[in-house]
């Protein structure tokens, strides 16, 4: 019964992680007009606020900054950091662009991009349904490069990024929370920089917005940080193939609301794309389930 009721709350986690991650594109285009550059740096210095807050009270001072004493964690924290960003950056630009929907398809794709650069940085194995994975996902973004005639840049950018920030945080064994924060502490003062700067110079959130969305804006680090404690609480308690899985409901959320309710355009072809993923990520899932099955079994 303990283990059922904990499995139960892991999948009420995941879920709860994902219907957040699905549904803040709204909540990003609420912020209009504050402009997307300004947003970021806002969402750098609360984001490493909240989550350092969280950390000490959770953690303890002592377990925080045991992991700055540590050299080589002066270099990783930080390019960790600078990759996130870059991901967050894509992304929030890319919504508030009206681009919805490329951001679904860069979140479909990452999980394979992923997997691919695990084999080529650490050899990880690639087995048949991993391969045929990834060749349905090129065959999507040929159909999307073949009928637009241009490369879809922000799928490609946030499945990138996103893979190489997995990558350097293989050799990371903290808690999500505590990671963030150091992964965003070094660069929470430059930021904090340009939020005075942006602001005393009557260019920044003061400047553009009513008092409602500046104080809309100032819930940008909780609601970043919420979906992340949901993650962390999820993957201990669950399976990582039904995270991976789960996984896929927070792009198919921001899909439905891209098309049905922001209004984005969604012709025949972007669906023929998207279908072709939709294989290549049912063959990636089974081959998943199979090889974690495979491995219990043992």
């Amino acid at each position: 019964m303990k283990h059922d009721s904990s499995y139960r709350r892991g999948i009420i986690s995941m879920l709860a992680c994902d219907v957040l991650w699905g549904v803040l594109p709204v909540y990003w285009q609420a912020l209009r007009p504050i402009e997307s550059s300004t947003i970021i740096f806002y969402r750098i210095f609360l984001v490493g606020l909240v989550s350092g807050i969280a950390s000490f009270i959770i953690y303890g001072k002592g377990a925080v900054l045991d992991q700055l004493r540590d050299r080589k964690n002066l270099v990783k924290f930080p390019v960790a950091g600078l990759l996130i960003t870059c991901n967050w950056s894509i992304y929030i630009w890319a919504v508030n662009s009206d681009q919805v929907i490329q951001t679904c398809v860069g979140y479909y794709i990452e999980p394979l991009v992923v997997c691919l650069v695990g084999i080529i940085f650490f050899r990880e194995k690639l087995t048949k349904f991993k391969s045929t994975a990834l060749l349905f996902a090129l065959a999507g973004i040929v159909v999307i490069l073949l009928h637009f005639m241009e490369i879809p840049f922000i799928a490609l950018g946030l499945a990138t990024s996103f893979a190489f920030y997995a990558a350097v945080k293989k050799a990371f064994n903290l808690p999500p929370i505590m990671s963030v924060f150091l992964e965003t502490l070094f660069l929470m003062p430059p930021a904090l920089a340009v939020i005075i700067w942006l602001e005393t110079t009557g260019q920044g959130a003061l400047a553009v917005a009513t008092p409602g969305k500046y104080v809309l804006l100032l819930c940008c680090g909780i609601l970043t940080a919420a979906p992340l404690s949901f993650f962390a609480d999820a993957a201990t308690k669950i399976p990582l193939v039904t995270v991976g899985i789960l996984e896929y409901v927070s792009p198919s959320i921001s899909l439905v609301i891209g098309i049905f309710l922001l209004g984005e355009p969604f012709d025949a072809v972007q669906l023929i794309a998207f279908v072709i993923v939709w294989i290549g990520l049912v063959f990636f899932t089974y081959g998943e389930f199979k090889d974690t099955h495979d491995l219990q079994r043992r």
